[in-house]
């Protein structure tokens, strides 16, 4: 059988953002029938920076258009591989200059909405920019979505063809140790990860929190990740200290590897109170499901994709403290819910969201799409 050749543009860490870990991965995955090559965007060195506009950016934007085209030519790659912005208009201008530069080149063009909501910014465009998002974003050749929850921005651009398709992760538990036994009567430790900003819910977290306290309910708050800005940071301790949490809640910043893991395997539940624009999936949540963590999360986007109400975890509606602090409350006081609960998420991880998974319906995609 033919292999295939595919020009991946995209993102790898740095940031450890959900995209960039998932480009990556992607890029390590050994097919039979394809062959993967990189074009990396490199526009952001850190969270705070992604989505924000900078000279140096401009220079890096016409690098990397060159790339792309020495890199069509000297291989031969006839598909490319490209993951459009969120519903952003920086990033949506980066994407118009790139695809109508370089997409004409490739016989063949895969948008992945690792991020979701591009396609609605169109309609709110002045009509020369409406022409440019066509020539840039209109009638690729597959689309993938990455959950059925989540804005159909493919078939918005009249795509060939659609496929849904979850995220998978390598299994991170065998990273750590064992699970040390716990003290029993130690408070039940909640855990935090993702980008500290308002959309991921981080103020809506700790308005709960002061709610469990004020119920005299026994945990600890662990909260990993950058904060936005210097002024979000502000306005989070500002609001750990007013609300009289600051003796539960520890920060502990962006952390990867075996570090990283450690958290998960001390936490006892995941809350993940999402409502962030972009937001298509929750790598995670994949990653509390691998350490057989409850989980507290929004019906939001393609979250209920990977939480099922009742089983794995609970969904609430966004930006409401009052019931985040209510399932949090009832696993607090129940060890036997939580642990039933951290089981499901374990068993549904292994059967729909493992990395093997995802590669397997990634190689199908490449290999249908070249042979149109």
């Amino acid at each position: 059988m033919k292999r295939h050749k595919v020009l991946v543009v995209g993102q790898t860490p740095p940031p450890y953002g959900g995209q960039a870990i998932m480009i990556d991965n992607l890029l390590r995955a050994n097919f039979k029938h394809v062959s993967l090559y990189h074009v990396r965007m490199a526009f952001s060195t850190d969270m705070d920076e992604i989505g924000k506009f900078k000279l140096a950016k401009v220079f890096t934007l016409l690098k990397l258009i060159s790339r792309i085209i020495y890199m069509r030519f000297r291989y031969s790659l006839e598909v490319l591989y490209y993951p459009p912005a969120g519903p952003d208009k920086t990033p949506m201008f980066r994407d118009i200059i790139i695809l109508t530069c370089t997409r004409w080149l490739f016989k063949k063009c895969i948008f992945h909405f690792h991020a979701g909501g591009i396609s609605t910014l169109h309609s709110g465009l002045s009509t020369p920019l409406k022409l440019l998002f066509q020539k840039a974003y209109f009638f690729p050749d597959a689309a993938i979505r990455i959950s059925d929850f989540n804005p159909a921005d493919g078939v918005h651009f009249k795509c060939r063809k659609e496929y849904i398709i979850p995220n998978g992760l390598e299994d991170s538990r065998s990273i750590v140790a064992a699970k040390r036994s716990r003290n029993p009567e130690a408070p039940v430790n909640i855990l935090f990860v993702g980008f500290v900003k308002e959309s991921k819910g981080a103020l809506i977290l700790l308005e709960a929190c002061r709610l469990l306290q004020e119920r005299n309910l026994s945990f600890t708050v662990t909260v990993m990740g950058k904060f936005e800005s210097a002024e979000f940071k502000k306005i989070i301790l500002d609001k750990v200290s007013q609300s009289g949490i600051a003796h539960l809640v520890s920060f502990v910043g962006v952390q990867t590897g075996e570090q990283k893991f450690s958290f998960y395997q001390q936490a006892d539940i995941f809350c993940f109170p999402s409502f962030f624009e972009s937001e298509t999936f929750g790598l995670v949540l994949l990653e509390a499901m691998q350490f057989e963590l409850p989980i507290v999360s929004t019906n939001w986007r393609g979250i209920p994709s990977v939480v099922t109400d009742g089983q794995n975890g609970f969904l609430v509606p966004v930006k409401n403290a009052q019931l985040v602090a209510q399932k949090l409350e009832l696993l607090i006081q129940d060890k036997a819910l939580r642990e039933t609960m951290g089981k499901t998420g374990r068993e549904m991880y292994l059967k729909y969201f493992t990395q093997e998974k995802f590669n397997e319906s990634m190689e199908k995609v490449f290999v249908e799409v070249a042979n149109y």
